[in-house]
């Protein structure tokens, strides 16, 4: 039986966003968006280890921001790193600029880097980057039966690409494909959508993705494709929180809907992972809501100012994924 208890990190130092969880060799590995994530300098991207999903540990830097040359193309804000098996390599995508007196967060050049190792935690050789010229976040990565490759990120819209691994490249170029003000998507996209993971189900291939419109909730595309056409699985939001008075600016006025009654005001930017039993389980960043009403406690403890992992146990029912929660008290499978 597995028992845990959202969010599992309760650790100020540990504290990331944008949490990306693999499992390796008998143990789970977990990196994300490291503090501070608005503000610079970014330290880097950190990996978290752990030998049953609960207990999280530092392990080390897989980029480590302070022994980088200061021509580094890459020495920004590095957000949404992930890492994926593929061709029995680990392949790193992380999401960075450079920093210059002239931008010092190095969002003007903020884009997609490629990395790659024989080993899960490094080193890691730079393949290529940025693989686009335009400003690109939140890359992932999906391999298809076939064994082609393809590349999914944000950026002010969803884009898609198939990519060259070894080369670095993406030979067709990138497109983008969605946008959160495409005509016929409910408003709870209006505010941003982001965070892409794909997998495929069925024959069919599905994308979960985050929007911070009424908090942070994940949505579900499908396709028969993995280029597409896609098109919403649900019309709500399968996961999330939501919080009318988080984000109001995205609140349409004629647009009504209650809080969520959770303590959390984010819960977002997800992917899947194999959990402890064996099944597909669903990792994300957890943020505590500060105007979080009774029972909850209004006095906050130092680690629920920050971003929190938190899992959950991912079914396919009907034709599509549920994801249960977000939970806050002790859950057993």
């Amino acid at each position: 039986m597995f028992k845990y208890t959202n969010p599992l990190t309760r650790d100020s130092e540990l504290s990331m966003r944008d949490h990306y969880i693999i499992k390796d060799d008998g143990k789970w590995y977990c990196t994300g968006t490291s503090n501070p994530v608005w503000e610079g300098p970014n330290p880097g991207v950190r990996l978290l280890v752990s030998d049953d999903c609960l207990h999280w540990n530092h392990h080390s830097w897989l980029i480590d921001a302070t022994t980088l040359p200061e021509d580094c193309e890459y020495n920004g804000r590095f957000w949404a790193p992930e890492i994926h098996l593929i061709k029995n390599k680990h392949w790193l995508t992380v999401n960075s600029g450079k920093i210059t007196k002239d931008d010092l967060k190095g969002m003007k050049t903020h884009s997609i880097w490629l990395f790659k190792s024989l080993q899960i935690t490094g080193p890691y050789m730079l393949v290529n980057g940025p693989l686009t010229k335009q400003y690109n976040n939140d890359a992932t990565l999906f391999e298809d039966d076939d064994g082609q490759v393809y590349l999914y990120c944000s950026g002010n819209g969803l884009f898609q690409a198939k990519i060259d691994l070894e080369k670095g490249v993406l030979p067709d170029g990138i497109e983008k494909f969605m946008d959160k003000l495409d005509i016929g998507f409910p408003e709870w996209i209006r505010g941003g959508i982001e965070g892409p993971f794909v997998i495929k189900q069925n024959g069919i291939y599905f994308m979960f993705f985050s929007t911070w419109t009424r908090g942070y909730e994940v949505g579900l595309l499908r396709s028969k494709n993995p280029l597409g056409p896609w098109e919403l699985a649900s019309n709500e939001p399968i996961f999330g929180t939501r919080k009318k008075d988080y984000r109001p600016e995205f609140n349409s006025p004629g647009h009504v809907f209650s809080d969520s009654s959770d303590p959390y005001c984010e819960t977002g930017h997800n992917a899947l992972f194999i959990g402890p039993d064996g099944k597909l389980w669903n990792s994300c960043h957890y943020l505590m809501y500060q105007k979080r009403q009774y029972p909850y406690s209004q006095t906050f403890e130092d680690w629920e100012l920050y971003p929190q992992l938190g899992i959950e146990p991912v079914c396919f029912k009907d034709n599509i994924f549920h994801i249960e929660g977000p939970t806050w008290t002790e859950q057993q499978y």
